[in-house]
């Protein structure tokens, strides 16, 4: 697979893989070894780049990408996340990235990875109860120290990006992006272009329903999350489904899905942008990494931007929604 620059010289694959869902978030976990076998399978055609977090499980799922990836750990990319209060703080925001936090969590997020160091190092949510300068400052000891190599941030607006970036330089900030969600284009694409930090998309196919499987008489787990998101309700997505006819139709004239047309338009945008598409079935990893070889053409691009269609329903419940920072 080709490969891709984030910032600070940070080489990926162009599509990484996120690992979340096989422990977390969609239901009930998937079988141990059978995402074993699958991340394993992402490193075979090409994959370099995994995430993971903290508070996936919490804890299982970085426990299950050290164990997946501990034999050919020389040869990928790992980032994880820190920020969630996971060890009952009792913080009212839900939020710790107070630097002593910080530097724990990682020294045990290096056991559970089963290595000595963190390549890509994210802080999960800005925590408005810790200024930006600490937390950078923390993250900046730990690289000093060899244990984290690249300092990330999360779902931060520009200011706080710009704020951390002058204690230590940022690498990449990873937030939602996908065909039904472009903010990031306005709201933090000119900053991470002046100041040369790489973008990770995360839910690149919209949380699963740009891949077309998903319509308004889908019915998810109990523990699915996508449940309480708005952009799910059933009326929601049935004038959602737009965006799926959109994709169908260029992705019949490309001989592709709509999954790898929704991914290709993603990788058409920025060369410094390196989006990590999950899954738990290793025929819909082949299928997403295909995608890094598909050119659409200039038609295609030019009908998906004039196309214009916004997205019924928030992104996140209301919750959540008090995390992103603007």
């Amino acid at each position: 697979m080709n490969k891709r620059t984030l910032g600070q010289g940070l080489e990926v694959s162009a599509l990484g893989l996120g690992c979340m869902g096989m422990s977390f978030g969609l239901g009930a976990p998937a079988d141990k070894n059978e995402s074993i076998k699958l991340i394993r399978r992402a490193v075979e055609i090409g994959v370099t780049f995994f995430d993971t977090a903290q508070v996936y499980g919490p804890y299982v799922n970085e426990e299950l990408v050290g164990e997946a990836l501990e034999p050919v750990r020389d040869q990928v990319v790992i980032a994880t996340k820190f920020g969630f209060d996971t060890e009952g703080a009792g913080r009212d925001s839900g939020l710790d990235s107070r630097p002593e936090t910080i530097k724990s969590g990682v020294d045990r997020s290096l056991r559970r990875l089963r290595t000595d160091h963190i390549d890509l190092l994210y802080q999960h949510r800005v925590d408005p109860d810790v200024p930006i300068e600490e937390v950078a400052g923390a993250v900046k000891e730990l690289i000093d120290q060899g244990k984290v190599g690249h300092f990330g941030l999360s779902e931060a607006g520009a200011e706080n990006i710009r704020r951390a970036h002058a204690v230590q330089p940022v690498t990449a900030l990873q937030s939602e992006y996908s065909l039904w969600w472009r903010e990031p284009e306005q709201k933090t694409f000119p900053t991470l272009e002046k100041l040369g930090i790489g973008f990770v998309p995360f839910s690149p196919l919209g949380k699963g329903f740009l891949t077309g499987a998903i319509d308004e008489n889908t019915e998810f787990d109990d523990n699915d999350f996508r449940n309480t998101v708005p952009r799910f309700d059933p009326e929601a997505r049935k004038r959602n489904r737009a965006f799926v006819q959109l994709l169908e139709r260029i992705a019949e004239r490309h001989t592709a899905t709509p999954a790898q047309v929704a991914l290709a338009w993603l990788l058409a945008q920025k060369a410094w942008l390196a989006p990590i598409p999950g899954t738990t079935k290793v025929h819909r990893l082949e299928e997403n990494t295909a995608a890094a070889d598909l050119e659409l053409s200039d038609d295609a691009l030019r009908e998906i931007e004039q196309a214009q269609i916004e997205a019924q329903g928030h992104r996140y419940g209301e919750a959540n929604e008090r995390m992103v920072d603007r």
